[in-house]
């Protein structure tokens, strides 16, 4: 081993090597003085720490963002930033979140204003790890910005020069020396025999010699037929455009035209995946009367209309796991472990879906008092992301409107939705042919029709239907 240290350190092109240094080092024997004033300098190189200018991102606060837009910046340039501070309020296609810095530093540069948006992934702003390096960060931003905006070089003028033509084959002339084999088309056959010309004394011009009618025209002495010549691609398009334009209705006098916002992209992009999913509907009346006795009684101690549906609905889920069921791929289905009763709820500018989650073993007023926090959070948009993505079963209740039936579309990624409406006095006959008057509202379920069937599905709305008439299992 020192024969072989030995001769490693004689080796005057290995004395810079880092790793060369380190093994010699660590089998010396002895102290070399010059070799230790190696790795001290060495040593002095590896522990410099060098400052740095990082990029914030746009981050990705759901599964469905691709850009996000800037609401408000909670730092000013130059501000001290300490690692988990909050820096920026970014919009995403459901909720406003705070965006954290993960180093210390300072806000060197903001490269995406307040009310712009920016691709995820894409910088919108600089952190610098020292003062000094503020300035170089602005520029770095400058720099950018000014590529970003920079227009584009023009394409090089077209040369005056004519393309060089391509060789295109001689038509075969014909052999006068000995007997040859005629080819022509069918119809150019017809007319020779047609305007009786021989059409053996006739040269053809088509590829490998076929004569054509074109050719016994010519012969015959007759004008060819010359079809008119397509439109250039680039004139079809043009005029394929047109036709588009004119066949769009103008715009109505002062009419605006109003681009979706973030949230109304995200629902507008759902409600067009929804299209690609076979689904029915069912209905089904169901008896208000004790349900709505209950309410009354619970109604004082904070027990909301919505909690009471949505418990019901996950304790009937609970026994019909098929309804709770997704189907994403197309090729399997996955039985969800967990009810997550997602409620549609209308807020300014758009549409969210809060998620009770484990619907059917919360206490009815702990989930009330959950749905009251998740329903503030969503009209501040301030839901975090499993806040508003994790339901496997849609509740959708328009009965505070009046609205006594209506059908609602199957978000993607779920096995059914529920379109709840409003009670109202009904008249019934019982078995014995009695009149009364019943409260009823009608529930309309519309499912996926891969995984859950008709049978399912009514199987389903009768277990509801008891738990709603019977809802003494609600407060249990």
């Amino acid at each position: 081993m020192a024969v072989s240290s030995s001769s490693f350190l004689s080796t005057p092109s290995l004395s810079n090597s880092k790793s060369t240094i380190s093994f010699a080092s660590s089998v010396s024997p002895a102290p070399i003085p010059s070799l230790r004033r190696v790795v001290f300098r060495s040593q002095r190189r590896v522990m410099t720490v060098r400052s740095k200018i990082r990029e914030i991102f746009m981050p990705a606060l759901s599964s469905t963002m691709t850009e996000g837009k800037i609401v408000s910046w909670l730092k000013t340039e130059g501000e001290k930033l300490a690692k988990g501070q909050s820096v920026v309020v970014v919009e995403s296609d459901k909720a406003d979140m705070d965006v954290e810095t993960f180093y210390d530093g300072y806000l060197a540069a903001i490269v995406v204003g307040e009310g712009e948006t920016a691709p995820v992934g894409a910088a919108i702003g600089l952190l610098a790890e020292t003062e000094a390096e503020i300035e170089e960060a602005k520029n770095k931003a400058a720099s950018k910005s000014s590529a970003a905006v920079a227009p584009s070089p023009p394409p090089p003028p077209a040369t005056s020069s004519p393309a060089p033509a391509i060789a295109q084959p001689a038509p075969v002339s014909a052999v006068s020396d000995g007997p040859r084999k005629t080819v022509a088309t069918p119809y150019a056959k017809k007319l020779a025999k047609q305007h009786k010309v021989d059409i053996g004394s006739i040269a053809g011009t088509g590829p490998f010699g076929r004569i054509t009618a074109s050719d016994v025209e010519a012969a015959a002495g007759i004008a060819p037929s010359v079809a008119p010549p397509p439109p250039p691609p680039a004139a079809s398009a043009a005029a394929t455009a047109k036709a588009t334009a004119t066949s769009s209705p103008p715009l109505l006098p002062d009419s605006s035209v109003v681009p979706f916002t973030a949230m109304q992209s995200a629902v507008s992009k759902n409600m067009i995946e929804s299209l690609s999913v076979p689904t029915f509907r069912v209905g089904y009346p169901v008896n208000t009367d004790a349900l709505d006795a209950l309410y009354e009684k619970v109604k004082p101690k904070g027990v909301t209309m919505t909690a009471l549906l949505a418990k019901a609905a996950g304790m009937a889920l609970a026994q019909h796991p098929v309804v709770n069921a997704s189907c994403k791929d197309g090729k399997s289905f996955t039985y969800n472990s967990n009810i997550n009763i997602a409620v549609a709820v209308a807020i300014n500018g758009g549409l969210i879906t809060p998620v009770l989650q484990d619907a059917d073993k919360l206490d009815l007023y702990l989930l009330s008092q959950k749905w009251k926090e998740l329903v503030g959070k969503a009209r501040s948009k301030q839901l975090q992301p499993h806040e508003y993505n994790s339901g496997t079963f849609t509740l959708s209740n328009l009965g505070m409107f009046g609205v006594d039936r209506f059908d609602a579309i199957l978000p993607p990624g779920q096995g059914a939705i529920m379109a709840v409406g409003a009670s109202k006095p009904t008249v019934v006959a019982d078995k014995d042919g009695f009149f009364s008057v019943k409260n009823k509202m009608m529930v309309n379920v519309t499912a996926d029709h891969r995984i859950v069937y008709g049978a399912d599905l009514a199987a389903f709305l009768q277990t509801f239907a008891k738990i709603v008439e019977n809802p003494d299992s609600l407060t249990l």
